[in-house]
């Protein structure tokens, strides 16, 4: 998509309205692998006593020609601190962006439903597969302002543009990239769409027995493991709320409208704005302001370090919307390096080097060594598969929706990818110039052969990477045999409705 996220109408009308959600499906799909990539920089249960060691050490070294310097008893103390905080906050930061990752599926799957249930000319079978940006840094056509988008690891910097994406509230700056219709965040975007719906469609336009992902069969679960972490009294919580939303049936405008509400809610979540008395009031916490900075007061008001509006529900049991979760990662890592490096008499002390793996910046597979680059080939191919999979969902019901779901997507995210995602992750290699270079996977369309299944050209990649590496195991294939064997193109549809 020449490094653009997504292609935007210059309105939504019933002319261009099949359009505009395809875009919409794009706009979901594009933040996948910039969650991800984020989140696999993040070594979630770090070696405790290693990171206490390695912290002392450096605060030690703050400390040199000093002339009010901590003692050695109070820099022990801090380091042990520091070690245990660090392992509640690395797994909660972990947690925290898979389950917007997770949501993200979600909402991809909620435009997509929209778009198959529409009729034509307004709508039609969603197109997931080739759909990641292929030049990086991406930039959103049409946002005021234009921003960049990297896959990077976790930092102020890479959740500042997270922040960007899931913004409520316009900002300015930056700079514009891409022509297309002018539209401040994301959410402003999807009620462009819901207008449209509202105003000039009938529920007759509406195909609900078009194959969709619908709730009830298990397809979608709020909370994995990856999603779930550990306080610091060792109680299990889960970011995402089982009340929040899931998976809804397209049948009409109603359902439709609902789909598009839960994905706004879920990503921008409340309004940082009240009304008190009739006058509109800023609540004063954590918040971006007008030209898109991050502001973290150093003591921020609100239950739970957090804004009273934060919530993307408004049930008993809250869950913080997107940009919330993300303001909260950033924000706490704001707070902590200004509490060391105010103890320790410093500028530059920055924890999350002690559980955040040094990754590239927007790596490509070509630019590694012949045996990464036979590893990166193979999980590229099972991240695009995932996508061959899901557009074949909306191609066919039944039993063998179900079993490409359950025993594709389920499989491929769960044990496949994690598993090459996570490997990668730990990899290194020395470049020409003799300097160790880090590894991540690339989170890049693969480019099937038409001549062959993508299954069958998954299995030989993999028998490759083991011949390469020894990261990829018998197992591992054994996996992917197991696999449904889902053809790029072999899924005849008639009036919408998939027939195989």
């Amino acid at each position: 998509m020449n490094g653009l996220l997504f292609q935007l109408p210059k309105t939504v009308t019933k002319s261009n309205l099949k359009q505009a959600m395809q875009q919409a499906i794009e706009i979901e799909i594009a933040t996948i692998p910039v969650y991800l990539y984020t989140y696999y920089s993040i070594i979630r249960v770090p070696d405790q006593s290693g990171i206490e060691a390695q912290i002392l050490t450096d605060m030690k070294a703050t400390q040199k020609g000093k002339k009010n310097k901590k003692t050695d008893a109070q820099l022990q103390e801090a380091a042990t601190q520091l070690a245990l905080d660090i392992m509640v906050f690395a797994n909660k930061a972990g947690a925290l962006i898979m389950s917007v990752a997770v949501e993200e599926m979600l909402h991809m799957s909620l435009s997509s439903n929209i778009k198959n249930a529409l009729k034509p000319p307004y709508g039609g079978i969603p197109e997931l597969v080739g759909k990641t940006p292929k030049v990086w840094p991406a930039y959103l056509p049409g946002h005021i302002p234009g921003f960049p988008i990297n896959r990077g690891k976790l930092n102020k910097e890479q959740l500042h543009a997270f922040l960007l994406i899931e913004s409520p509230l316009p900002f300015t700056g930056g700079e514009e990239k891409g022509n297309a219709i002018e539209y401040t965040t994301i959410g402003q975007y999807y009620d462009m769409i819901i207008k449209c719906v509202s105003d000039d469609l009938k529920d007759s336009d509406f195909d609900g027995d078009a194959p969709q992902l619908v709730p009830g069969k298990g397809y979608y679960a709020q909370n994995n493991i990856d999603t779930v972490y550990y306080d610091k009294d060792h109680k299990a919580q889960f970011p995402n709320d089982e009340h929040s939303g899931g998976l809804i049936h397209v049948k009409g405008k109603k359902s439709a409208i609902h789909a598009m509400h839960e994905i706004i809610e879920q990503g921008e979540g409340a309004s940082f704005e009240i009304s008190i008395d009739g006058k509109k009031d800023k609540i004063v916490g954590d918040h971006l302001t007008p030209t898109g900075e991050v502001v973290c007061p150093l003591f921020p008001l609100g239950s739970g370090m957090t804004n009273p509006l934060d919530y993307d529900d408004h049930g008993a049991e809250h869950e913080l919307s997107h940009f919330d979760k993300f303001l909260e990662v950033y924000c706490t890592i704001e707070r902590k390096n200004h509490e060391l490096n105010t103890f320790l008499n410093t500028k530059n002390f920055d924890f999350t080097k002690y559980f955040v793996r040094d990754l590239p910046t927007n790596p490509s597979t070509s630019n590694y060594p012949k045996a990464i680059q036979d590893v990166s080939n193979l999980t590229n191919a099972i991240y695009t598969y995932i996508f061959v999979m899901a557009e074949a969902c909306y191609k066919t019901a039944g039993h063998k929706q179900y079993e490409i779901f359950m025993f594709g997507i389920h499989k491929s995210m769960i044990w496949l990818l994690d598993n090459l995602c996570g490997t990668m992750a730990k990899l290194s290699y020395t470049d020409s110039h003799g300097e160790k270079q880090a590894v991540a996977a690339t989170l890049e369309d693969y480019d099937f052969a038409p001549s062959s299944s993508p299954k069958s050209q998954i299995i030989d990649l993999a028998g490759i990477a083991m011949a390469s590496s020894s990261i990829v195991s018998q197992g591992l294939l054994d996996r992917i045999k197991d696999l449904p064997d889902v053809p790029l193109e072999a899924y005849l549809v008639e009036n919408n409705k998939g027939i195989l």
